[in-house]
């Protein structure tokens, strides 16, 4: 029978008393079998890393192997979301250590200066060393983790620390100029976690909301990280530090790489697979930013089975015959309406050996006058585009990344040059990274190129399949860019992201190009018209990655299994979740009657339960840009984090202007602090950065 022995009232009782000194108190719990105990990790500079360690009750004099996940978000507020997903490893012999990243949580130390810095590796291959040297760590060490955690999983793997033996990285990328959520495609993106992350980095440590001075000047008053980003707007340096797109050969350790299809990171999968030397293995399936077992939209499947066998095999030298099967895991995607109301994702598991598939074929159709798009070359024109900056919120999504399921695209498509084909014949499946190749021209200096697959259905709904963008003037280099000659023709072969697709008899393909898809891509700041070749065998196409027709027993599935019940940790509840997705959401744009400018506002908000008390968060951001003067862009947002305590009630704001004219950006972060519904403190930062080629 398990145990169940919670001593959070002992602690708060303390807080109440001692003040201050709460957040010294050391946790430990134990609940159905587990403990969660706290432990201190001291750095060579005598900074310590605050770490929660999950380990079976009746762990005696036994040393297991330990999985690290490594992040910034907060393990005390976080225990319910890690109990319910360390718990399955805890009962399949594994101590599990989540340990907040310096200055962050309640870790010691100055906030990190931004995501995947020297600092945050750096402690990270002295919290790896820590843990294989504990008397209860059988000195192999495995890292996993999700989004953040997946990226410094794969940075980590890098470096190759000695007691690392293989890592899990879900919903992760290994570029970090082209695909995390600063430049998308080499363009400017702001969203909901520009707005939020730097305020969560900034609050002191629950339970005790320690606001003294060294809080002030190490968390509260720290330049947010927006900044820094901001002003390194070309790929280079800053971006080579932490991504391993030209490291490849220097991963030696094993690595399993979890994708989705409806998540903006999952081109590094196939990247990784073709790649890499060491063992690697990949699955990819029909999710959005989640744990695969507790993801939306549907089918999840339990991936801690094949997280377990993998790190058996790594960690406990067990063969669970993990390397003998096939190395590429594939949710092949069928037909779905556009969104929203698509909870489960029609499809079927395939396994591959690897990547890239040698059956792949590529289609290629070009572009006709007409809107048609067809396999035979088309006759010699020019079509021209005008740029209407406000455009392309549905293809864009309701988060504002290449992630999420879309609205139906026809509205941005209003506003693009489109091609259809025919009816399909036959099915018609895709797999890879459709490619479009392209002669354009503008007339300005500045221009963007935005590229779309779409499944066209009989009853006129257009389903995203792939796209990617492209900044016109990284044509010859992301990290040395040129402006655009206007008038001057020239050549774009730009690669869509990662996709899975089989169209279905009857449906049309479309293509698609634009100049805009605002609000996730910043605009370029000229009106301007761009023009299109079409013609020949270099006229406008797209190459498609075509997996032929295969026999039943030709199809090889895996035997994933249900998700497993996720147990509760009392004490720790969700009163309102907010949106499905975690972040702010826009639905639609409007026009502003006095200035003609168009806007569009995302919403969220919800609330948390903690054995301390409760915590509430809001956000609203405003997006703004105008067709006629599209340099004249900004975006405005407000985000607050409200800290109901015994005694206290604690409120943390962030205030955030971002905007743009010809030649510049400007950006205001102002931070406040307030205390019983009295201001505590405030912090304003501003800068002007000139516009780099964005």
């Amino acid at each position: 029978m398990f145990r169940s022995t919670l001593k959070f009232s002992l602690i708060l009782l303390c807080g109440l008393l001692c003040g201050n000194a709460l957040n010294a108190v050391a946790l430990s719990t134990q609940h159905e079998g587990i403990e969660i105990r706290e432990a201190w990790i001291t750095l060579p500079d005598g900074t310590r890393l605050a770490a929660d360690i999950y380990q079976p009750v009746d762990l005696t004099d036994q040393s297991l192997p330990v999985l690290l996940e490594y992040l910034p978000y907060r393990k005390d507020e976080s225990r319910q979301r890690n109990f319910q997903l360390y718990s399955y490893f805890v009962r399949h012999g594994y101590i599990v250590a989540r340990v907040d990243i310096r200055g962050t949580g309640n870790s010691e130390g100055r906030t990190i200066p931004y995501e995947y810095s020297d600092i945050e590796l750096d402690d990270g291959e002295h919290v790896i060393a820590w843990l294989a040297k504990q008397p209860w760590s059988s000195g192999n060490i495995g890292m996993f983790g999700i989004s953040w955690g997946g990226f410094n999983a794969i940075q980590m793997a890098v470096r190759n620390p000695p007691a690392l033996k293989a890592f899990i990285a879900l919903m992760a990328t290994e570029d970090l100029y082209q695909e995390d959520v600063h430049y998308i495609d080499g363009i400017i993106h702001t969203d909901s976690w520009m707005m939020s992350n730097d305020l969560y980095n900034s609050l002191p440590g629950a339970p005790g909301y320690v606001m003294d001075d060294a809080w002030f000047k190490n968390r509260f008053d720290v330049e947010p990280s927006v900044f820094t980003y901001m002003r390194q707007q070309r790929d280079g340096k800053f971006w080579d530090r932490a991504s391993s797109r030209d490291k490849y050969d220097q991963i030696k350790i094993p690595g399993y790489h979890i994708g989705a299809w409806y998540d903006g990171y999952r081109d590094s999968l196939p990247r990784m697979l073709a790649n890499v030397k060491a063992p690697v293995k990949a699955m990819i399936g029909p999710w959005d930013h989640y744990f695969p077992h507790d993801a939306w939209p549907a089918p999840q499947i339990e991936w801690r089975i094949e997280a377990v066998r993998w790190f058996d095999h790594w960690l406990k030298d067990i063969d669970t015959g993990i390397m003998d099967e096939p190395a590429f895991a594939v949710y092949v995607r069928d037909w779905h309406p556009p969104g929203p109301g698509v909870d489960e994702i029609p499809g079927r598991w395939r396994l591959e050996d690897g990547w890239p598939l040698p059956r792949t074929q590529t289609d290629t159709w070009f572009a006709h006058a007409g809107n048609n798009l067809a396999k035979a070359p088309a006759e010699t024109m020019l079509q021209s585009l005008k740029y209407t900056a406000s455009t392309g919120l549905e293809a864009g999504g309701p988060v504002m990344w290449w992630g999420s399921i879309t609205p139906d695209l026809q509205p941005s498509d209003d506003h693009a040059l489109v091609y259809d084909s025919e009816p399909l014949q036959q099915p018609l499946e895709i797999l890879g990274s459709p490619v479009a190749h392209l002669k354009v021209s503008a007339d300005a200096i500045r221009a963007n190129w935005i590229v779309r697959i779409s499944d066209l259905s009989p009853d006129g709904q257009v389903t995203h399949v792939g796209a990617a963008a492209f900044n016109g003037t990284h044509r010859d280099s992301a990290r040395t860019p040129t402006a655009i000659v206007p008038g001057e023709v020239f050549p774009l072969d730009i690669e869509m992201h990662f996709t899975s697709w089989v169209f279905p008899a009857g449906h049309r393909i479309r293509f698609s190009v634009a100049n805009a898809q605002w609000p996730m891509l910043w605009p370029t700041p000229y009106p301007m018209t761009t023009t299109l070749s079409l013609g020949g065998t270099h006229g406008a196409r797209v190459d498609l990655p075509v997996i032929p027709p295969m026999s039943a027993g030709q199809w090889r599935s895996p035997n994933f299994k249900a998700p497993a019940e996720s147990p509760s940790l009392p004490g720790f509840e969700t009163l309102d979740a907010g949106n499905i997705t975690g972040y702010g959401e826009i639905k639609s744009v409007q026009h502003d009657p006095v200035t003609g400018e168009a806007f569009g506002v995302a919403t969220n908000s919800g609330a948390y339960r903690y054995p301390w008390g409760i915590e509430r968060f809001e956000e609203r951001i405003e997006h703004r840009t105008s067709d006629t003067q599209p340099a004249i862009t900004s975006v405005k947002g407000i985000y607050a984090l409200q800290e109901e305590l015994p005694g206290r009630l604690l409120r943390f704001e962030q205030d955030v202007v971002f905007r743009s004219d010809l030649n510049n950006f400007y950006i205001t972060f102002t931070r406040r602090a307030i205390v019983n519904g009295e201001l505590k403190h405030q912090k304003v930062w501003t800068d002007t950065i000139k516009r780099d080629f964005q």
